[in-house]
């Protein structure tokens, strides 16, 4: 009985807790224009309406902010990924002395508060002519966004044999060639983690558009959000609306990724689509 208590209703009750926020707002959405939050707990509003979503698009350009923040995340995801992998690979060949002095540099830096260099990035970006275009929301990626991903990374890579790199040397592989065609394959779950993270941040960054954008047809959706609070503080079921149109890309990549993570052959279960 405690065997399956932990193995299923533990579980259960944790992810009843995660998820319920999200049905909570998922129902503020489904009120009447207009009508505040129950004050009593409400599984699902007596008259459930789709007026909300159908507002959205009509106070705001809603496809025009979604394809722009697609577009960042298509090509900053890959650029974090490739960055942090190549980084952790880094660190991971370095003798272990060298080694350890590189991740309590990473350990430093990630306790750098990101308002320090506000300031100081956005004068960067001023000068180098490129505000309010795509480049200042790229330019995290090309840092691998946090040096937690790069200490992923590392962490992973170390699970590589050295004899299985020093073979691949001996072969005649180059050092990018070991990364590509050996160690990558070997930390999956990590580039896939990795990923996930990546999509998270770039797509619900909302400082760096507020910070480097100012032509609204470059606007991404977390300003939209904002946008919609001043425009009616008080109709929380359109709030609620544009809440859960953000939230679900997020929450469908983590299911794709979660049904990923937990099959047995990762690639396998991405082509044939069940886990």
């Amino acid at each position: 009985m405690s065997r399956v208590a932990g193995r299923f209703v533990l579980p259960a009750l944790v992810a009843a807790l995660f998820a319920a926020p999200l049905w909570f707002m998922l129902v503020g959405s489904l009120r009447p224009a207009g009508l505040p939050p129950p004050r009593t707990l409400e599984l699902w509003p007596p008259e459930a309406t789709l007026e909300a979503y159908r507002r959205l698009p009509e106070l705001i350009p809603l496809f025009r902010y979604l394809a722009n923040s697609a577009a960042v995340v298509a090509i900053a995801v890959p650029l974090t990924v490739v960055t942090a992998a190549l980084t952790g690979f880094g660190v991971r060949l370095l003798p272990p002395p060298t080694r350890r002095k590189a991740v309590i540099g990473l350990l430093v830096v990630l306790l750098v508060p990101v308002t320090a260099v506000w300031a100081t990035r956005f004068e960067v970006f001023r000068l180098a002519g490129v505000t309010d275009t795509i480049v200042p929301l790229l330019a995290p990626a090309l840092l691998a966004v946090s040096p937690f991903l790069v200490l992923l990374y590392a962490w992973s890579f170390g699970g590589v044999p050295d004899s299985q790199l020093q073979s691949a040397r001996l072969e005649g592989a180059g050092w990018l060639t070991v990364w590509r065609r050996v160690a990558l394959p070997q930390v999956r779950p990590a580039t896939l983690a990795v990923a996930v993270l990546a999509f998270t941040f770039h797509w619900a960054n909302f400082i760096d558009p507020l910070l480097y954008l100012h032509s609204g047809d470059r606007y991404t959706f977390p300003l939209a959000l904002r946008f919609l609070l001043l425009l009616n503080p008080t109709d929380w079921p359109l709030l609620m609306a544009g809440c859960i149109i953000a939230t679900l890309p997020c929450v469908v990549v983590f299911l794709l990724a979660q049904r990923v993570l937990l099959s047995d052959d990762p690639l396998a279960a991405l082509r044939r689509g069940r886990p």
